[in-house]
């Protein structure tokens, strides 16, 4: 089966690793990988129980969901993005500037979409995560503290 992955590593699809499948109507159906190949821009899986073409194309649409203790371990300072979504975002005067709704990988780096509260200047502020904006993640705090670049707002 062929799948659009947004991991950074193919390493999350390591032989052996559990997958869970959501079909169309929520169900969870839980396949080991048997082997994986990464190919141009998807992941090539071999799953348990999944025997041929016509099985595996009845699978179209559905999600492919890793728990997170069988990812791979993060190197210091990298995040997974289930962590930063939903995180709450000041700025170094203590201003809550809003909360990350979604991350937009450019290549260079990823930018944090910060959704702001009702009333501010700004729908949503776009963030470059980098270290000179980024200053502070505190994942068990739901936190991010941030320098604006100048002219940002």
């Amino acid at each position: 089966m062929r799948v659009y992955s947004y991991a950074e590593s193919a390493d999350c699809f390591a032989v052996h690793t559990t997958v869970m499948l959501m079909d169309a109507q929520g169900g969870i159906h839980r396949r080991e990988i048997v082997w994986s190949r990464p190919h141009k821009q998807v992941m090539r899986l071999g799953l348990d129980g999944v025997a041929g073409r016509d099985q595996a194309e009845a699978m179209a649409g559905w999600g492919v969901y890793i728990a997170k203790k069988d990812l791979p371990p993060l190197a210091a300072d990298t995040y997974y993005w289930s962590d930063l979504i939903g995180m709450a975002v000041y700025t170094t005067e203590g201003e809550h500037l809003g909360q990350i709704t979604q991350i937009i990988p450019t290549g260079a780096n990823d930018v944090y979409v910060v959704q702001t509260p009702p009333g501010h200047a700004v729908k949503e502020v776009l963030l470059p995560a980098i270290e000179s904006v980024v200053l502070e993640i505190d994942v068990p705090g739901q936190r991010m503290e941030v320098r604006l670049p100048e002219g940002l707002i």
